[in-house]
Order: structure tokens, then C-alpha cells, then sequence
């Protein structure tokens, strides 16, 4: 072969299918620390049992934002779609699949349903909420046959008393929580959870179809700062208050309030062991309640044990910094 044959055949390209068998073999070399990331990011669902909370209390700050760890599955497969990288999207099945087991019956619609015989409402409304009176409007027009309210101060009280009055004759106030009812309070009393005035309160509520026990509490606050997640306060609270419920004589238990804390935080298990969120059970979505401006965390509750939740969700804003929260429960 001549000296210009050789040039000639060595410019040559290459051919299509050596180049498909490139292309082809590249997606699947490329992208692989994508897909490592991919795998780790699964780490955290599958083990957050396992961080333990003897160190600022990481176990439960995790347990309090572990949906959002599914946020890392959008934002890789983006990275893998740029890089055209195979290993890198089969990979993501893997925290894509165990986040969708987790959470995936939370984004199930048309759970519960049926007839209702009381509809409850929950809001905490914020010590410095500068409108109480338009809070207080917003909240009727929910049309609730039970509302419960947190961090009430004595001032908007009689804020909230006044604008209730009409449509709710049973009143029942400890400190900063309360409770108004269109059914009579058959007796109210408060619940001692360790504080110095009353947080919580029990009432027992003649509805149509029975008395039900309900209670209204207000957990003490958590703290994230250079000491990592400090809630040894709102824990004492929790056992204080699962205590009170777990001694429960009505066989009809609603548990309403804010308990600084989400259901998956393993250190509201003294709570909620025994109790059903009304939001799992007949809700849609996550059910997010704070901060009300860009909600993350559903701390707000209404938990029901020997009744059934038909209908669950979450109202707009108000001007408090957290989001009220509403259920129908059949008794």
C-alpha cells in the first residue's frame, strides 16, 4: 500500500455502527458517580432508624424532613439526562422505588370517603399573629362542628370568643388553648404536661352518635442550633400527654394540636402509638403545615383512635405562621 493509500484509510472515519457500539457502550461507562450519589442518597430512608439521637438529636431531625430526602432523585436524573448516562438512571431506581414505598400511599387519592358525623379543626394561630379577628374568619368559614386552637394569648381571646360566639355555644379555655364545639361539652378539664400553665386540655364532646374524648394540646417547641436539634422539653411533654390518652376511659379519642413534631419523628412514638393520623388515613399529599409561607413539616396533627377518618386536608394560610388542619370523622 502506498504512503497515500495509508493517509488516506487512516482519515478515514469510522463507521456508524462502530460508532452506535461507541455510543451505546458509553452511556453506560459514563455517569457513574451520579449514580453512586444516586444509591447513597437511598442510605438515609432506608437507615434513618439507625442515626441515633444521642448526638443533637439527629435521628429525629432527619425523621422530621425525610420526605424531602426524595428531592435528590429529580435533581440527579437531571444530572443523568445531561450526561446521557444509563447506569446513572438505573440507578435512581433504586431511591426512587424505596422513597415511592415509603411516602407513595400519601399521593394516593380518593382515600376515605363517605358520611361524616363531626368535622374538627386544628390551628395553631400564633402568639404574634397581627390580625387575629381575619385568622378567626378564615377559620368559620370551614364550617367545623369542633375547633381547637393553639397559642391563644389572653388578649385574642376575646378576639376569638366574640367572633365564635354565634355559631358555637360551648366553650371551653385553658391559658393558650381552647376549644368551641356546636355539640355540648359534657365536662372539660386540663392536662398537666409539665409546664407551668396549661398546654393541654380534655373535653368530652356529646356529638349525634356519642360522647367522644377530645384533646387539644400545644407541645413544647423544638430548637435547631450549634447544639444540633434540641427537644428533651417537648419529649417530657409527649410522654405526659401519651400517658393521658393511653388511660383514656371513651372508647371515641381525637387528639388535636400542635405537636412540634411530625408523625415520623420516632419520639412522638409515646403519642401516637395507638392513634391514626386523620391526614394518612383519609388525606391527599403530605399535608405540610409549617412554616405557612413555604410549608416543609406537617407538625400540626389530628389523630383519632375508635373512630374513622372519612376526609383530611389542610387550609390556606391565615396570618399565623402555621397552617390549620381539618378532618371528618365518622363516630
Amino acid at each position: 500500500m502506498s504512503d497515500r493509500q495509508t493517509t488516506v484509510a487512516a482519515a478515514k472515519p469510522p463507521s456508524r455502527a462502530t460508532t452506535r457500539r461507541r455510543g451505546k457502550n458509553g452511556k453506560w461507562r459514563r455517569g457513574w458517580f451520579i449514580a453512586f450519589l444516586a444509591v447513597l442518597s437511598a442510605l438515609p430512608l432506608l437507615f434513618h432508624r439507625w442515626v441515633p439521637n444521642s448526638v443533637g438529636n439527629l435521628g429525629s431531625l432527619l425523621d422530621t424532613f425525610l420526605p424531602w430526602v426524595g428531592v435528590a432523585v429529580p435533581v440527579l436524573a437531571i444530572a443523568a439526562v445531561v450526561r446521557r448516562s444509563a447506569t446513572a438512571g438505573v440507578a435512581l431506581l433504586v431511591p426512587a422505588v424505596v422513597w415511592g414505598l415509603m411516602f407513595g400511599n400519601l399521593l394516593i387519592p380518593g382515600k376515605g370517603g363517605g358520611a361524616y358525623d363531626v368535622r374538627v379543626l386544628s390551628h395553631n394561630v400564633d402568639a404574634d399573629n397581627p390580625n387575629p379577628k381575619a385568622t378567626a374568619q378564615d377559620l368559620l368559614t370551614a364550617d367545623a362542628d369542633v375547633i381547637a386552637l393553639e397559642e391563644v394569648t389572653a388578649a385574642d381571646m376575646k378576639v376569638y370568643k366574640a367572633a365564635f360566639a354565634k355559631t358555637y355555644p360551648y366553650e371551653v379555655a385553658r391559658d393558650t388553648v381552647a376549644l368551641w364545639s356546636k355539640f355540648p361539652v359534657a365536662q372539660s378539664e386540663s392536662v398537666d404536661v409539665g409546664f407551668k400553665w396549661t398546654r393541654a386540655l380534655r373535653a368530652e364532646v356529646s356529638t349525634p352518635e356519642g360522647k367522644v374524648a377530645v384533646y387539644v394540646a400545644h407541645l413544647a417547641s423544638v430548637r435547631v442550633g450549634a447544639s444540633g436539634f434540641t427537644s428533651d422539653q417537648r419529649n417530657d411533654t409527649i410522654k405526659a400527654l401519651g400517658r393521658q390518652i393511653s388511660d383514656e376511659k371513651l372508647a371515641g379519642v381525637i387528639v388535636m394540636g400542635d405537636f412540634n413534631g411530625t408523625a415520623n419523628d420516632r419520639s412522638l412514638a409515646p403519642l401516637t402509638t395507638g392513634l391514626r393520623s386523620a391526614q394518612g388515613a383519609a388525606g391527599y399529599g403530605f399535608g405540610f403545615t409549617w412554616p405557612a409561607k413555604f410549608p416543609m413539616a406537617r407538625i400540626d396533627h389530628i389523630m383519632v383512635r375508635g373512630v374513622t377518618p372519612t376526609k383530611a386536608w389542610v387550609m390556606s394560610s391565615t396570618g399565623s405562621d402555621h397552617r390549620p388542619v381539618v378532618a371528618e370523622i365518622r363516630i
